[in-house]
C-alpha cells in the first residue's frame, strides 16, 4: 500500500570519496552558459559546475548559495539563463541502465536522442520525445516536455515511472511512481537527518487538458514523483529519471495537406481526432491512427514562400491554400512503402482494400483536401525529413525576422510569443480571438502549432518596441481568454523567468495559488537557493 511518508538517504560518493565536483570560473566557460533557447537577457553566474554522481551533485548544494541545475539550455521562457550563483550543468550524468524490458533508467544529462537511438537498435522507442530531442532527460522532466504526438502518446509526465532527486539539504530521494501519495490531511512526510518536513500539495484546480507546463502539480492524493515533474528545478536536482518505454515503433506515413480554408481545416483536423479516437478504443487494426496534426498558417505560409522553402525541398503550397496541415500517420509495422504506393493509387471505390491508408484517403477526399495532399512514405527518410524541416522553417522563419529587427531596428525587441492551449471543442474560438486582438493593437503575427492537441503558438512580427509591448498586453488578454475555457496559458514550455509566463501563471491561480506553491518551495528549499526567480520572483509579493 502506498504511503505518504518518504525517508532521504545520504548521497552515494563513487569509490567512497567526498565527491569530486570542481567549479569552473575561467570567463569563456562561464560566458557560453549565460544564455539559454529564449536568449533572456542579463544572464551572469559565478561559475560553472559539472558533477558526474549524485554525491557531487550533493557537495556542490552544500556549499552554494543560489544553483541553477541546466540541460542543454533549450527552454524557451529563460528559465535556464543564470541570474548569479552557480550553474550546475547535468552534461556529464550519462549513465544509462536498462531496468527490465519496459523500462530505462537515465542520467539527466543523456539527450533524448541517445536513448532513442539506444531504444532503436533493440527494438524499442521513447513515445513522447518532445520536437526537439537534443534536450536532455533532466530538463524534459523539469519542464513537464511534450511532443507533437502528445495527442497520442501524453506528456512526460505519464512516462516517467522513478526519479532520484537532491534535495537542497544534500539528502536523496529515490522516488517510484505509485509508492508515495499525498494524505489528504498531511499532504507529504520528509524524513532525513536533517529533520522532518511537511509539504502540501496546492489546492488550487490544475487545467484539465492534456498539456501543462503550469507550476506545481496538484490534485487530491496526488503521487510524490507528480510534484517535481514540471517544477523546473526548484525544488531539488533531478539526477537520474527512470522512462517507460515501448517495444517497438510503428511505421509512419507523413502527410502535408493544404486547406483552403480555417474552418476547413478544423473540421477536417476534428473528424481525424474523432476517427483515431475510435481507433484506440476498439483497437481496430484497421483504423485511422493519426499520432499527430501540426498546423501552420497563411502567414507562415507567406514566410516559407518569401525565404524560399518551398523550393529547397520542392514541396508546392497552392496559392488558395490558407492553412497546412503536416499529419503523422501510423500504420501497421507490415506496411512497406511499395504498398503505400499502390494503395495510393488506388480508385477511392467501394472496391477498394479497407486498410488503414485508404480510410486516410477517404477522410481526406470528404473534406476535399486528397488531390493537394503531399505523402512521406515509411522508410523514405529524406522526404520525411523534408517535411518536418519544412514545418520547422516557419517558427525559424519568424524568429530570424525577430532577431533581425532587433539587430536593425530596437535592441529591445524580443521574441514575443504564446504557448496556449484550449480544449479542441473551444479551439476555433481562440483562433478568432488570437487574431483579433493582434490586429486590434496593428500587430503583424504568425500562428502555427499542435493542432491535433488544441495547442498553438501566436507569434508577433515585430517592427518596432512598441509591438513588443503591444503582444505582451495581447497576451495577458488571451491568457484571460484561455482560462475561462478551461484551457491552459502555459502548456508546454513553461514559466522560466520570464515576467509575462509569471503574470499568466498568477492569472491561472490567483494570489493564493501562488502563495500556496511559494509554501511549497519553502518547504524544500527553506534557504531558497535552487533555481531562484524561476515560476515566480524571488520576493514574495
Amino acid at each position: 500500500m502506498p504511503t505518504h511518508r518518504i525517508h532521504a538517504r545520504a548521497p552515494r560518493h563513487v569509490d567512497g570519496t567526498a565527491g569530486g565536483a570542481t567549479i569552473d570560473h575561467q570567463p569563456e566557460v562561464v560566458r557560453a552558459h549565460l544564455e539559454d533557447a529564449a536568449h533572456f537577457a542579463g544572464g551572469h553566474a559565478d561559475g560553472v559546475a559539472r558533477p558526474r554522481t549524485e554525491g557531487d551533485v550533493a557537495q556542490l548544494l552544500a556549499q552554494a548559495t543560489r544553483v541553477l541545475p541546466v540541460g542543454a539550455q533549450s527552454s524557451l521562457t529563460g528559465g535556464a539563463t543564470p541570474d548569479g550563483g552557480l550553474v550546475l550543468t547535468t552534461a556529464r550524468m550519462v549513465s544509462i541502465q536498462e531496468s527490465g524490458h519496459q523500462h530505462f533508467r537515465v542520467g539527466s544529462g543523456v539527450p533524448i536522442a541517445t536513448l532513442q537511438e539506444l531504444l532503436h537498435a533493440s527494438g524499442r522507442w521513447y513515445a513522447p520525445a518532445p520536437t526537439y530531442t537534443g534536450a536532455f532527460a533532466g530538463g524534459v522532466v523539469a519542464t513537464n516536455a511534450a511532443g507533437a504526438a502528445t495527442f497520442k502518446y501524453g506528456t512526460t509526465r505519464e512516462w516517467t515511472d522513478g526519479l532520484t532527486v537532491v534535495l537542497e539539504c544534500g539528502h536523496v530521494l529515490d522516488i517510484t511512481r505509485g509508492e508515495v501519495r499525498a494524505s489528504p490531511v498531511h499532504g507529504f512526510e520528509l524524513r532525513c537527518d536533517c529533520g522532518t518536513r511537511a509539504v502540501h500539495p496546492g489546492t488550487y484546480k490544475m487545467p484539465e487538458v492534456p498539456k501543462c507546463s503550469a507550476g506545481y502539480f496538484a490534485a487530491p492524493e496526488m503521487d510524490l514523483i507528480d510534484l517535481f515533474i514540471g517544477a523546473e528545478g526548484t525544488l531539488g536536482v533531478v539526477t537520474e529519471v527512470t522512462f517507460r518505454v515501448l517495444p517497438e515503433p510503428p511505421s509512419v506515413a507523413w502527410a502535408l495537406v493544404p486547406v483552403g480554408a480555417e474552418p476547413a481545416a478544423i473540421a477536417l483536423v476534428g473528424a481525424m481526432r474523432q476517427a483515431s479516437q475510435t481507433t484506440w478504443q476498439m483497437r481496430d487494426p484497421l483504423g485511422l491512427d493519426v499520432s499527430a496534426i501540426e498546423f501552420v498558417d497563411r502567414r507562415c505560409l507567406d514566410v516559407l514562400r518569401e525565404d524560399g522553402i518551398d523550393r529547397k525541398y520542392d514541396i508546392a503550397i497552392p496559392r488558395h491554400a490558407d492553412v497546412m496541415l503536416l499529419v503523422q500517420l501510423e500504420l501497421p509495422r507490415n506496411t512497406t512503402a511499395d504498398m503505400a504506393f499502390q494503395q495510393a493509387g488506388v480508385s477511392l471505390t467501394d472496391e477498394a482494400p479497407d486498410t488503414p491508408l485508404v480510410r486516410f484517403c477517404r477522410v481526406l477526399a470528404e473534406h476535399g483536401s486528397l488531390d493537394d495532399t503531399q505523402m512521406a512514405w515509411p522508410g523514405d527518410r529524406r522526404r520525411v525529413d523534408q517535411f518536418l524541416a519544412f514545418r520547422e522553417s516557419a517558427p525559424a522563419g519568424v524568429n530570424r525576422r525577430v532577431g533581425d529587427a532587433k539587430r536593425d531596428v530596437d535592441p529591445r525587441i524580443e521574441k514575443t510569443a504564446a504557448d496556449m492551449i484550449v480544449p479542441f471543442e473551444h479551439f476555433s474560438t481562440m483562433l478568432d480571438i488570437y487574431r483579433q486582438g493582434y490586429r486590434e493593437r496593428g500587430l503583424d503575427f504568425a500562428i502555427w502549432g499542435h493542432i491535433s492537441d488544441g495547442n498553438v503558438h501566436p507569434n508577433v512580427i515585430p517592427g518596432s518596441y512598441h509591438d513588443v509591448v503591444a503582444g505582451r498586453e495581447a497576451i495577458l488578454a488571451f491568457g484571460r481568454e484561455v482560462a475561462t475555457r478551461g484551457g491552459c496559458p502555459l502548456a508546454e514550455h513553461g514559466v522560466g523567468r520570464s515576467p509575462v509566463k509569471q503574470t499568466l501563471l498568477r492569472q491561472l491561480y490567483g494570489d493564493e495559488g501562488i502563495t500556496q506553491m511559494r509554501a511549497i518551495k519553502t518547504a524544500l528549499d527553506p534557504r531558497g537557493i535552487l533555481s531562484p526567480g524561476v515560476l515566480f520572483s524571488s520576493a514574495p509579493r
